[in-house]
């Protein structure tokens, strides 16, 4: 993608009725990308069990959407052995990335302060049990043969990453930050590169002057919801993927679903919920990935089947 991505038809029109658009700054533009050399990749998330992996993996061959990876959010202690294998076998069958959340969060447990006006610790592991449970979804997620792992406290991602490098954890598991903790500044990011990030997600009410801040001080794969749902805002940054793409690469373009019911802990009593937002959700890839190929800017992506993040600065693990 070049630093400079062609104007939109709407832009093109309101230039000639004497309304133009500031011109791009080049300096703007991020000077990463993922090491297979593509700019973007594609993830579905909310993808809470076999059946709505199927029906996320039918509608993407029936919409022509390419999908990287799909997440879910209930985490590993909902799901049996029996769907997580399931799920396994059927990313595995199409390359694409199964990210798993771990364990127990702030926002479950019995504490009282994430009611509170002040959201206490919100989602983070209270205490040693919760770290131990969340280490325990780990283990036993990457031994079902999951390779990405979703986090939603700094100790619990410093503690895995220290597993994965004492060869406690398989070498190849990518541990991807929540958006519940997101970092907002371009210190706190670096941080969780640091700890051993390899996939991190932003809020989505960061601005494009935000992402090039991040930029200029980590390169480690930024995940932002184009679409977020309503409990994370529920922004809808459509005709900006273009420029969150310039910016922020080497990016994945998330496809949430706005003004649609919460879904987590899922289960059976949701069912028609999370297959329906699960179709939809792919629907509205096929929408961002129109409108890219409209503004000229649809090039770059990964191919299909990448998920490695490449090299990345870590903590000394020992420290």
């Amino acid at each position: 993608m070049s630093p400079f991505p062609l104007p939109p038809p709407g832009s093109r029109i309101l230039g000639s009725l004497g309304l133009p658009a500031p011109e791009p700054v080049a300096a703007d533009a991020s000077p990463h990308s993922f090491p297979d050399g593509g700019r973007w990749r594609t993830e579905i998330p909310s993808v809470e069990g076999p059946e709505a992996l199927d029906t996320v993996l039918r509608e993407a061959d029936r919409l022509s959407v390419p999908v990287h990876r799909v997440s879910q959010g209930s985490g590993v202690w909902m799901l049996t052995d029996t769907e997580i294998t399931e799920m396994v076998r059927a990313a595995a069958e199409r390359s694409v990335e199964l990210c798993l959340f771990t364990g127990p969060r702030g926002t479950w447990d019995t504490g009282a302060s994430t009611r509170t006006e002040s959201r206490g610790g919100g989602p983070r592991a209270r205490g040693h049990g919760a770290v131990a449970g969340c280490v325990e979804d780990a283990v036993r997620a990457t031994s079902l043969g999951v390779t990405c792992l979703l986090v939603a406290d700094e100790g619990v991602l410093w503690t895995l990453h220290r597993a994965r490098t004492a060869g406690l954890l398989p070498p190849d598991t990518t541990l991807k930050v929540s958006a519940l903790i997101g970092p907002v500044n371009p210190a706190a990011y670096a941080v969780h590169e640091r700890l051993g990030a390899d996939s991190i997600n932003v809020p989505s009410d960061l601005t494009l002057g935000h992402l090039t801040e991040i930029r200029r001080v980590s390169r480690a794969p930024m995940d932002l919801y184009v679409e977020a749902p309503d409990d994370l805002g529920g922004y809808v940054r459509m005709y900006e993927t273009a420029e969150l793409i310039r910016r922020g690469a080497p990016l994945y373009l998330k496809f949430g679903l706005a003004n649609a019911p919460a879904l987590y802990p899922s289960g059976a009593h949701l069912r028609e919920t999370v297959l329906g937002t699960a179709r939809e959700r792919v629907r509205r890839g096929r929408l961002v990935l129109d409108l890219l190929a409209r503004h000229g800017a649809g090039d770059a992506m990964s191919p299909p089947g990448s998920r490695l993040p490449g090299p990345l600065r870590r903590f000394p693990a020992d420290a």
